[in-house]
């Protein structure tokens, strides 16, 4: 295989693809590389891509939804991470979006889901996968459901992903089992390659063992970290002994996809250290390669504290009705907001902890809850939300037994029982639709705090990245400017979701991001001269 191309991409997750296919259609000869076989966290993931404005899936379900009130609601939760007109481009060509991924194979179905979930079943593929229905949200904006679930059964990303990946193939190269260890430069600091570690020439059945060991750390891994840590080492080891250095000269641009760095412990340490007790959510690859790689070459980074926590209530939807508190019986948000915001309110306002206090009609209609709109893993999350509490005949009793403070748990009822029965606004600002009062003992309080749990585990994913030019992607310096030659896609740089979080925003920027960066490198011009100079 000839070592050189127009655009070299690292990374073949959703974001990398998105990149191929761009440059490749513009025209570029690309090669992507991978250290596995392709997918990433992508074909890990629930596959929910996030988009608005009036897609077709909307308009057969009967919603009507425009860019400007998707525009409203993004602005509330993405603050000011992405300039207003980045935002607005987003959500403008978010239909269009969708149907570019349609044209490329990826299927999504029009089937809403009729109650307010974290993730929907196998019967219902658009849903509300963010906070757009909660209290002060829909207020500011019209709600409308925008999660659009890759059509599959089981989490879809792998759907989503098998469909971009046919599409990169008929158009790129693709070098599997190659890792990432440096870029090369230029004289004036412009990025004219990578230097990489590939297994290209090991033994068969070395190449076929590395792609087994990463499979399994995927998933299963993903579930079970004694296994995934194993695997990893197995990997690493693999890497070692067998991988072969080689050069690979970029004559446009390189674009790097490889994620973010959730698998990497010192970089975890160092920039997000509250972010403990998590479920890493991704690859043993989202070990902050592109972070390193870009940081020698002088690259500017942002948003690296931003991890998403999710701590979901739902299913079942009847808790929706109970009232979350911290350890001193205190209201800690809206139980109706996305999973991420009320995690990140527990990370960085409550020590990670928190507690659920359900009564015995909230218990007895969350046991009523239909196990078809569910996946296994929220059977799962409600099995231990149905089992693991403390309970108790009076507030006090079970506020006692769960090491809540009484006294802080009984103003905090009262006060929400009052604004209950006189239809008044919650005080939380939770919609009229999920309030219920508490007052039918006996009293449950379920632990949510993070920690580890195989029954209860809290995902978490990094948002940070290199930062990057909104316009075209390319990489910032650090010192102000541009690095010549490289751009960043995904969760490799500071997107869209790089503030907050919602379900289907991460995969819809890494598309949004992807084709930016993928176009842009495929038209940079001139030819980049090789250089020996190697980071």
């Amino acid at each position: 295989m000839e070592l050189r191309a127009d655009v070299i991409v690292v990374g073949f997750g959703a974001a990398g693809a998105c990149a191929a296919i761009e440059a490749a259609d513009a025209g570029a000869d690309v090669l992507v590389l991978d250290r596995f076989a392709g997918g990433g966290a992508t074909a890990v993931s629930g596959g929910v891509v996030y988009a608005g404005g009036g897609t077709a899936e909307q308009r057969a379900c009967g919603i009507g939804d425009t860019p400007e009130a998707m525009l409203a609601y993004l602005r509330m939760e993405v603050g000011d991470v992405v300039a207003d007109a980045t935002l607005r481009r987003f959500c403008e060509g978010s239909a269009g979006m969708l149907d570019w991924l349609r044209g490329h194979g990826v299927p999504f179905e029009a089937s809403l889901c009729p109650e307010k979930t974290s993730y929907p079943g196998n019967r219902h593929y658009l849903y509300y996968s963010g906070s757009e229905a909660s209290g002060g949200f829909r207020d500011a904006a019209p709600p409308a459901p925008r999660g659009h679930r890759a059509h599959g059964r089981g989490t879809s990303g792998k759907v989503l992903f098998a469909a971009l990946a046919a599409a990169v193939r008929a158009r790129a190269r693709v070098m599997p089992a190659t890792r990432l260890t440096g870029l090369l430069t230029g004289p004036d600091g412009a990025v004219t390659g990578v230097v990489a570690s590939t297994l290209a020439g090991a033994p068969a059945p070395v190449r076929a063992a590395h792609r087994y060991y990463a499979r399994y750390a995927a998933k299963p891994g993903l579930y079970v970290p004694a296994l995934r840590k194993t695997l990893r080492r197995r990997v690493e080891s693999l890497e070692r002994r067998y991988g072969k250095r080689i050069e690979i000269t970029a004559r446009r641009g390189v674009v790097l996809a490889t994620g973010g760095f959730v698998a990497d412990r010192e970089l975890m340490r160092q920039h997000a250290p509250a972010y403990r007790g998590g479920l890493p959510l991704g690859t043993i690859a989202d070990d902050g390669t592109a972070i390193r790689m870009g940081a020698q070459v002088g690259a500017a980074t942002g948003e690296l504290g931003r991890v998403s926590a999710w701590r979901f209530l739902t299913p079942p939807a009847a808790f929706l009705g109970g009232v979350l508190v911290d350890a001193d019986g205190r209201r800690i948000i809206d139980e109706s907001r996305y999973g991420a915001a009320i995690g990140e309110a527990m990370v960085t306002r409550h020590g990670g902890r928190g507690w659920l206090l359900v009564d015995s009609a909230t218990l007895a209609r969350a046991r009523h809850h239909e196990r078809g709109h569910t996946q296994w893993f929220q059977r799962l999350q409600a099995g231990y939300l149905l089992r693991g509490r403390a309970t108790g005949a009076t507030l006090a009793e079970v506020a006692t037994k769960a090491g809540v403070d009484p006294d802080g748990l009984g103003a905090t009822v009262a006060a929400h029982n009052a604004a209950a029965a006189a239809g008044e606004p919650d005080p939380a600002g939770k919609p009229a639709e999920f309030v219920r009062a508490l007052e039918n003992p006996p009293y449950a309080l379920i632990d949510l705090s993070i920690k580890p749990s195989i029954g209860y585990p809290c995902p978490m994913l990094t948002l940070g990245g290199l930062a990057v030019d909104e316009d075209t992607g390319q990489v910032r310096a650090a010192g102000g400017g541009l690095v010549p030659g490289l751009y960043a896609a995904g969760r490799a740089a500071v997107g869209i979701c790089s503030r907050s979080y919602v379900s289907g925003l991460s995969l819809a920027d890494c598309v949004f991001s992807g084709r930016r960066a993928g176009e842009n490198s495929a038209l940079a011009l001139g030819e980049l001269d090789k250089n020996e100079n190697v980071f």
